[in-house]
């Protein structure tokens, strides 16, 4: 039995010159497609996958247009926070003194601003939330919303701030 291993092995180192290498082709497919033994062997459906990298968004402002703040001085905090809203859910009016962004992993969440203008955000869609301007958001949909969002603070610092003496409508 051992010795049919080290065959095996020697074929294997062979016919991809070393295993390194066969894992280096562009695809294992292609560099052993010459021999199935060695393709099973060295080029498993789990090294012929490759990672893929999307960028999702790159920006300076915010959903509204507006400019995000330069950053502050000293000792970055960053802070991942998963929100899950119940369908009907509104949040009340409160602005971020920090900047934040996330993604919306699950439903439809509008944000309003305190002027009226409306921001939809769909499930898989990114969205960087406005600074230092009063707003609140609403889940009209059936389902719940499940939100992460990443804050960009420092030690101490609210991510939040609400505003309980305006009245939602």
């Amino acid at each position: 039995m051992k010795k049919t291993k080290k065959w095996i092995l020697t074929a294997i180192l062979t016919i991809c010159g070393t295993t390194t290498a066969c894992f280096a082709q562009t695809t294992c497919q292609k560099a052993c497609a010459h021999d199935n033994a060695a393709k099973e062997a060295c080029c498993s459906d789990n090294h012929a996958q490759k990672v893929e990298s999307t960028e999702l968004i790159r920006t300076s402002q915010s959903w509204d247009g507006v400019e995000l703040p330069d950053y502050f001085q000293g000792r970055p905090e960053l802070v991942a926070v998963k929100y899950v809203f119940p369908a009907g859910q509104k949040l009340g009016w409160h602005h971020h003194p920090v900047m934040n962004y996330g993604i919306l992993a699950q439903g439809e969440l509008t944000i309003i601003g305190l002027d009226g203008k409306e921001k939809v955000v769909h499930e898989g869609e990114v969205v960087v939330e406005m600074v230092n301007t009063i707003h609140h958001g609403e889940n009209r949909g059936s389902k719940p919303v499940i939100l992460y969002m990443f804050y960009l603070s420092q030690d101490g610092q609210q991510l939040a701030v609400q505003h309980p003496e305006i009245p939602l409508e």
